[in-house]
């Protein structure tokens, strides 16, 4: 260790030349606002020198070029990308994040502890920095069948990794309000490490007895009214925009440079194609500005700001003693990484070569029954229907009451009211549920799709027009070991195997891309309006407080935690 600060004090005085010096560009100083001319010398992983001159034994040039620190998402779950952490690593850091905060509960809610510890071992190997969060609610909800039960036991040996920052996303917050032993016991064992929040709409004293319990973090505002209640009771503000729930514009008014310290940048998630057509954390940056929000403010969020709020202490500005996680960008404006240090590490397609790769799990996590047309008819019921209705661009639904057509005994699909079928399966080979209902918003006109995708315990959803088409999609999901299937007139029309957990790709993240490409081409051929159709579809089941949701028990008011079909 003397060795190493002593040759990190002789490169950052200029007694020996820097192992790299970036020279010609200016950096943006996050604390004073400015773009400063200067070159930036590296030692190993540090930065050692900023305002003045260097000698390096390598030296580039970036002249014209602005570099920024490494760019950190605080909340996401990577399983959610389709593609495995190594794929993650390889698709995402080109874009200037350097950071990234992981929840594994997908994998969790299907595996278990051997979830989390394949993603601790991938976290060891990745050239990205992955910090991971223990996940609090496995399972989710007691209203549908998950894959596994993570009580504190199982998540006190991961506690200390390395890797590890603290408790994940806590959204069982009734469970906290109304002090429910198992969450009280898993929120006592993290007292003085960081809890993360999941909150939606919670606000007045509830808000205050669930941030008493030492929450500080929260990714579900999508108002500034709402973020702002939160910010004054002292939570960090992790501001959204992913492929399924985008609440960057309606929080851009908290986006200032006052506020900044207290706000962070989170995907939550987004999938390969639409990092190749938008980007990642840099769409965010990027759109803000163009949208009026001040480079200072929404830079400090993507950076600073989020190492702050996480303990990073290392990360998050251009200055000597911090880490060398850098991205050199064309221009604050346009936020277009055109060279990526992590680590100090300049990254190359070769770079990525020299991880150790980690072997797959859950390759047999897709044990639901076989199923016919018979299986998606809902009984003739008397008055109105319960119905989930789709907010797009949201993870929340609105519970929605119709009175639907009747075919023979049977409640009938209503296309004239944008009503369709949707069903929930067990595939976790525990109980074999299955649960129908319907909902609103999807745009279908023919056909189903389906995934094994479903937030959160991950059984088989199906939505559709076809009861025949819903069954031959469920039905292949298990053949493809998981994933997503798009099926019209009885004929699978596009699919995408995820067979690591049901919920992962074992394929280049470039391959998922193109198949995404496809398989959205294919949703939109069945009528869909919905710009991300799977990711919805994989929504449908999350309990977020108030809406109706449909399990494998059938479909929910949670607003009354009640069973009403």
């Amino acid at each position: 260790m003397t060795e190493r600060l002593e040759r990190l004090i002789d490169q950052g005085t200029g007694r020996e030349p820097a192992d790299i010096v970036l020279k010609g560009g200016r950096f943006f100083d996050l604390v004073t606002g400015e773009l400063v001319q200067s070159d930036i010398a590296i030692s190993s992983d540090t930065i050692v020198g900023t305002c003045g001159g260097y000698n390096g034994r390598t030296e580039i040039d970036i002249s014209g070029l602005i570099v920024v620190p490494g760019f950190i998402d605080t909340h996401l779950h990577i399983e959610s990308s389709l593609v495995t952490p190594h794929e993650f690593d390889r698709c995402v850091l080109p874009y200037g994040v350097t950071t990234v905060i992981c929840d594994p509960h997908e994998i969790a809610n299907v595996l278990g502890a051997e979830g989390i510890r394949y993603f601790l071992d991938s976290a060891e190997q990745t050239i990205m920095d992955i910090r991971v969060q223990l996940s609090s609610c496995v399972p989710a909800t007691h209203l549908e069948t998950s894959g596994a039960d993570l009580p504190i036991e199982k998540l006190l040996p991961f506690r200390d990794h390395e890797k590890v920052i603290g408790l994940a996303e806590f959204m069982n917050f009734p469970g906290v309000i109304h002090k429910d032993p198992v969450c009280m016991a898993k929120l006592a064992a993290f007292q003085g490490a960081h809890i993360d929040g999941h909150a939606p709409l919670l606000s007045g004293n509830d808000l205050n007895g669930y941030l008493a319990a030492g929450i500080r973090t929260e990714h579900e505002c999508t108002s500034a009214e709402e973020a702002l209640e939160k910010i004054r009771k002292g939570m960090h503000i992790l501001v959204r925009e992913g492929s399924v729930s985008k609440d960057l514009h309606a929080l851009m008014p908290i986006i200032t440079e006052r506020l900044s310290p207290h706000l962070a940048l989170c995907t939550d998630d987004r999938n390969p194609l639409d990092i190749a057509e938008q980007g990642h954390l840099d769409y965010m940056i990027r759109t803000a500005i163009k949208n009026g929000v001040e480079p200072l403010a929404i830079y400090r969020a993507a950076s600073i700001s989020a190492a702050r709020a996480f303990g990073l202490r290392d990360r998050g500005l251009v200055a000597p003693g911090w880490r060398a996680d850098l991205a050199i960008l064309d221009s604050l404006e346009n936020c277009k990484a055109e060279m990526v240090f992590s680590a100090g590490r300049k990254v190359t397609p070769e770079l990525f070569e020299t991880r150790k790769p980690i072997a797959p799990v859950g390759l047999d996590s897709v044990r639901a029954r076989t199923v016919n047309a018979a299986h998606f008819g809902v009984p003739v019921a008397d008055g109105e229907t319960p119905v989930i209705g789709v907010i797009p661009g949201k993870i929340i639904t609105e519970h929605r009451r119709y009175r639907l057509p009747v075919k023979g005994n049977q409640t009938a699909v209503d296309l004239d009211n944008d009503i369709i079928k949707v069903a929930v399966i067990e595939r976790h080979g525990k109980n074999g549920n299955h649960a129908n209902g319907f909902v609103q918003g999807f745009g279908l006109k023919k056909g189903a799709i389906a995934s094994t995708v479903g937030h959160d315990s991950h059984n088989i959803c199906v939505v559709g027009v076809s009861e025949d088409d819903m069954a031959m999609a469920a039905n292949r999901l298990g053949e493809i070991k998981g994933g997503f299937v798009v099926v019209e007139d009885g004929k699978v029309t596009g699919e995408i195997p995820l067979p690591l957990a049901g919920l992962m790709s074992l394929e280049p993240y470039e391959t998922v891309r193109d198949t995404l490409h496809d398989l959205r081409k294919a949703a939109y051929a069945l009528g869909t309006t919905l710009e991300e159709p799977f990711l919805q579809v994989a929504f449908l089941p999350l309990p977020v407080i108030p809406h109706l949701k449909i399990s494998d028990m059938g479909m929910v008011d949670v607003d009354q935690f009640r069973l009403i079909g």
